[in-house]
């Protein structure tokens, strides 16, 4: 496949395959003038770059887990990027159960409510006094 078939196939614009070429993500074989000639394998490996992507982690992160040689060491960088993923997730979780606290409050002032406060008072800490609306 030519660097124009496979970037339509996967909607990504040729400088794009061309930059991860230039990190060591792709090595596609060079044919008559230098052209590039992107076999069944390399589209595996746009599709696994494309895949990593989703998942978070970076270029540089994605270069490593494809070209090393060590076992341990492609675990490794999963095994942090999970700890990220798991931290970033709990976040999240955190955000949409105060942002429903919101939406679920009867309190016309949802500031006002007792569990909106309570939420508030445990990111401020153990040492907030509770709050009593003007």
């Amino acid at each position: 496949m030519t660097i124009g078939e496979i970037a339509s196939r996967f909607e990504l614009a040729t400088h794009v395959l061309r930059h991860w070429e230039s990190v060591g993500l792709l090595m596609p074989a060079r044919v008559v003038a230098g052209r590039r000639r992107y076999s069944s394998a390399d589209l595996y490996r746009v599709a696994t770059i494309l895949r990593a992507k989703e998942a978070g982690l970076s270029l540089e992160q994605i270069r490593d887990l494809l070209t090393s040689a060590v076992p341990e060491r492609r675990r490794e960088i999963l095994l942090r990027h999970r700890a990220d993923l798991v931290a970033r997730i709990d976040a999240l979780q955190d955000s949409l159960r105060f942002i429903d606290g919101g939406l679920e409050c009867e309190h016309e002032d949802f500031t006002a409510c007792p569990h909106y406060q309570a939420m508030v008072r445990a990111r401020i800490g153990p040492q907030a006094a509770p709050h009593v609306p003007a």
